[in-house]
């Protein structure tokens, strides 16, 4: 597929006419409600928690990524089959680990997690539920989309995490983890640009980091994760 074709599709994916809602919602997950006592029902738009420890946004947050880090196993393990490559398959456990992470998070903090029973492929918010549609028909045309589908999920995890952070006010267990998960969004970013610079292709223009901040992550080295 053709550049100007995937950024015209990953346009429409990420926040076009077709799919308007996902960009502002897959953003913060701003519309959950305070009520812990509804319970997680698979398709839902949103899901309603609170908890005595923690704000609306810092609850939002755990809950979006939870879904989100989610999203990105599930896309990579959609892509490593259809395609076989090792980058894939080398990020897939990670992606676990991530979405772990998180997890324990939830759990730790006595909220419900909304992925506890989805299968793969299947969300609770019907936003990522949408983007995660759109992301594996990206990465079917060739290997040089699939590559590009994980440069684009991992500039918009980096933006995301960091904002999810932002909002997190008195809770080292939770800046621990997203410092971390920033921190591997980094490294998955690298390992797939040099996958793609190796298969012939280019991801020159970010969609969601500047390319200031694109070009200083792909061109510096991997770092070392977790404390």
């Amino acid at each position: 597929m053709q550049r100007k074709q995937f950024l015209r599709l990953a346009g429409l994916a990420l926040g076009g006419v077709g799919l308007a809602p996902v960009l502002t919602a897959c953003g913060g997950g701003d519309e959950l409600a305070t009520d812990v006592s509804t319970p997680v029902r698979e398709g839902a738009a949103s899901l309603s928690v609170t908890t005595d420890d923690l704000s609306a946004d810092e609850i939002a947050g755990l809950l979006f990524m939870r879904e989100e880090e989610k999203l990105a196993h599930d896309v990579y393990v959609a892509l490593d089959a259809r395609w076989g490559a090792l980058v894939f398959n080398n990020i897939v456990p990670s992606e676990a680990q991530h979405t772990e992470a998180v997890r324990q998070l939830i759990l730790s903090h006595g909220l419900p997690d909304p992925a506890a029973t989805t299968p793969p492929g299947v969300f609770v918010n019907s936003d990522l539920q949408q983007l995660y549609d759109a992301l594996v028909a990206l990465g079917q045309p060739s290997l040089i989309d699939a590559l590009k589908v994980g440069c684009l999920i991992e500039e918009k995890d980096i933006i995301d995490i960091e904002e999810k952070k932002q909002q997190v006010l008195d809770e080292p267990d939770i800046v621990r983890v997203y410092d971390n998960l920033r921190c591997g969004s980094r490294n998955h970013l690298r390992a797939f640009n040099q996958a793609l610079v190796a298969a012939g292709g280019a991801y020159d223009q970010p969609q969601f980091l500047t390319l200031a901040e694109w070009t200083a992550i792909a061109d510096s080295a991997q770092e070392r994760c977790g404390n």
